[in-house]
């Protein structure tokens, strides 16, 4: 990893009285039941954007005047350079579409390719957001459940077969990197998803809003880019948010290289006003790409250390307990069941003893019961004292 030089991670800013769902006490008490906690949940950092992406913002609000405003020559270049320059993928101008959000454009994709009644793919456990969206268009959820095994998750290709295969199969939500797995997937684990869904007519929507975020020499294969085929019954839905940490900002494109697909998903948005970007969007998306990859880079440095951190936290003091291998995202997926401690209660003891607020592995799907996700994109001395809450709450209720 590059070695941190220039930006300075360990910064305590606080986020309490800035609306930000992740830290609002109001918001977790009505969501998790609890409102006072440390939280490693939501999937934004606590570090800083880059510098020179706010100043092209503060720029921009100086000329004072808001109006209607159109994606610029440059702003489209940017994301072009971008993904040729980091994932050596060549996309076209006309492919791109902005969307308001990643899950915003799945679920106009999932209204737009399929009916009621109709089914659609997850891999779980899976971010949450996919079987919501799918429930509530009011489509079928079919689950090709991970396999977990030795350590490590793989896709269950003979039940991607027997789905893929049933008549009111339409769709298929690929997250790559895998959210909250944090598996990249390889190019020959991507051949063969899509070979199954090409022969089976099945359209992939592919998630791949944690591309930039990668580890250890995982290299992220864009699925699109693997072959005409794939590109051309494929939505990639990508945006500068996850990683230069702009949520808020709002920001996302859909890649879509089939013209006939293309224009339905736009005019799908159009219908409902969503195809037009903010002032703020197009800012910092163009400078995101053009002038942040240093941050980037450094970002991810200091990220793998909080890793390596977390990992050797658990290794002294919960060595059953199993981190497991980091691939791709910030957000460690850990396997608590070791300890026996059922579910729920894990669950209950991390957020009401310890007071930490992470994300309980079972949002994910069923199969992610006993496991919890733990959001590592913060300065260390926030890990350390959340982990420290957890370690002295789950030893007092196992000496119990």
């Amino acid at each position: 990893m590059p070695k941190k030089n220039r930006y300075n991670f360990d910064e305590l800013i606080t986020r309490e009285g800035t609306d930000a769902i992740k830290w609002d006490a109001k918001f977790m008490e009505e969501y998790f039941g609890v409102g006072d906690l440390l939280p490693l949940w939501v999937a934004d950092m606590d570090f800083r954007a880059p510098e020179v992406l706010l100043q092209a913002l503060k720029k921009r609000v100086e000329h004072g005047i808001f109006g209607y405003t159109i994606p610029s020559e440059s702003y489209y270049q940017a994301i072009i350079n971008w993904f040729k320059q980091r994932h050596g993928w060549s996309i076209e101008k006309e492919w791109l579409q902005f969307a308001p959000g990643v899950v915003t454009a799945i679920n106009v994709i999932i209204q737009t390719f399929s009916k009621p009644g109709d089914g659609v793919i997850i891999q779980e456990p899976v971010y949450y957001p996919f079987a919501r969206t799918i429930k509530n268009n009011g489509r079928e959820i079919l689950n090709n459940e991970l396999l977990f095994s030795g350590g490590s998750y793989q896709i269950d290709f003979k039940d991607l077969k027997e789905k893929c295969a049933m008549p009111r199969t339409k769709l298929l939500i690929l997250c790559s990197p895998h959210n909250p797995v944090a598996r990249v997937w390889k190019t020959e684990e991507l051949k063969q998803l899509g070979e199954i869904c090409m022969e089976n007519n099945v359209l992939v929507i592919s998630d791949e809003i944690h591309c930039d975020i990668t580890f250890n020499n995982h290299k992220h294969i864009p699925f699109a880019s693997i072959s005409l085929e794939f590109a051309k019954r494929s939505f990639t839905c990508v945006a500068p948010t996850k990683t230069f940490n702009i949520a808020g900002l709002k920001s996302s494109n859909v890649i879509i290289p089939n013209p006939t697909l293309r224009e339905d998903f736009t005019t799908a948005l159009t219908n409902i006003s969503i195809a037009s970007p903010s002032i703020f969007a197009l800012v910092a998306t163009e400078t995101a790409y053009n002038s942040c990859e240093n941050w980037l880079n450094e970002v991810l440095a200091y990220i793998w250390d909080n890793y390596c951190f977390l990992k050797d936290f658990f290794a002294i003091n919960f060595p059953n307990c199993y981190v497991l291998p980091l691939e791709g995202t910030y957000l460690p997926w850990v396997d608590f069941r070791p300890l026996g401690i059922e579910a729920k209660e894990l669950d209950r003891i991390i957020k009401e003893e310890a007071k930490v607020g992470l994300d309980d592995g079972a949002m994910f799907g069923e199969s992610g019961a006993g496991f919890q996700r733990i959001n590592i994109a913060c300065p260390r001395e926030i890990l350390k004292e959340a982990l420290n809450r957890i370690r002295d709450a789950l030893i007092k209720r196992l000496k119990k």
